[in-house]
């Protein structure tokens, strides 16, 4: 079980580095649930699908994978990630997905996403 689910969370991971929110949610439960820890929670394949579509036009985030740990029902990865933010400046960020399977979909997803600070910005801080 563990192997096949962290085979799902790979391609879970080349749709999102694609940008494809169809090959993401095909693995998903009809009521997933995602949650963007400190920022926004998500219930629902067709209420993740109408959020995510207001990304539409963006350009996807530039992850890696560094690792990824399954026992169970549980699959956790994380890595590096690179995105445009709202000022059209490339940020880099640190993330940490945890999923929860329901047989061989995604019934929970709970993403950890921190920004790095800027040179500019730990300057600042420090001063």
């Amino acid at each position: 079980m563990s192997d096949k689910n962290k085979e799902i969370v790979k391609k879970i991971n080349e749709s999102f580095s694609a940008g494809n929110t169809d090959g993401f949610l095909e693995h998903c439960t009809d009521n997933v649930v995602w949650n963007m820890v400190g920022d926004k929670e998500t219930k629902g394949k067709a209420a993740i699908k109408e959020w995510m579509s207001q990304m539409d036009g963006m350009e996807p985030p530039k992850f890696s994978v560094d690792k990824i740990i399954a026992e169970g029902v549980s699959v956790i990865c994380y890595g590096e990630m690179t995105m445009k933010g709202e000022d059209g400046k490339d940020g880099k960020y640190s993330y940490v997905d945890a999923y929860e399977f329901s047989g061989d979909k995604v019934a929970d997803l709970r993403s950890f996403v921190v920004k790095h600070k800027t040179e500019e910005e730990s300057k600042k801080k420090a001063a």
